[in-house]
């Protein structure tokens, strides 16, 4: 059983308390999201000392981003530097749930988030018109032309001032 935390630390709960319990789990995290660190494409995972060595007897098979040892000093600086993780948690979690009620004053139904992005859709546009939209105004979201996400917009959680333009490029549009 594999558990992608790669958001855990913006709300979730962690698996990892259960990896004593069932020895045939496996959970994975990223350096990328909280830790702000995606150009290193650095992960872990924590589990039974077996499957570890499983994963350790395959990993350069398949690994075609191995860890050299400046992305090993870089993430032990950051597993230490717990002050600078928190305040950057909290500043997405903040931004998220204030970018959340903004979205929702202007009519989108926005699906409850523990990650760093939020999906919402308006009912009244469809996902690509707004899409196209944001677009041409320079501001960049997902979206998925798939039939249960397509009108939704997957949109990342930035800094402040990004958001606000998001949701004045929003108004522009509605």
């Amino acid at each position: 059983m594999l558990v992608d935390e790669a958001y855990v630390d913006f709300g979730a709960e962690s698996a990892v308390a259960l990896i004593n319990r069932y020895p045939n789990l496996l959970v994975t995290g990223t350096f990328s999201k909280s830790r702000s660190l995606a150009g290193l494409r650095l992960g872990y995972a924590v589990g039974s000392e077996e499957l570890i060595d499983g994963l350790l007897r395959v990993k350069d098979s398949f690994n075609s981003y191995p860890v050299d040892s400046l992305a090993s000093l870089v993430g032990i600086a950051a597993l230490k530097d717990v002050e600078h993780f928190e305040a950057c948690r909290e500043r997405v979690i903040t931004t998220r749930e204030r970018t959340r009620q903004r979205l929702k004053a202007l009519g989108f139904e926005v699906l409850p988030s523990k990650a760093n992005f939020v999906l919402a859709q308006h009912p009244d546009y469809e996902g690509a018109q707004l899409f196209a939209g944001l677009r041409e105004r320079g501001i960049l979201v997902r979206h998925f032309n798939t039939s249960d996400l397509n009108n939704f917009l997957r949109i990342t959680i930035g800094t402040d001032d990004e958001m606000d333009s998001l949701i004045e490029a929003l108004e522009t549009l509605l």
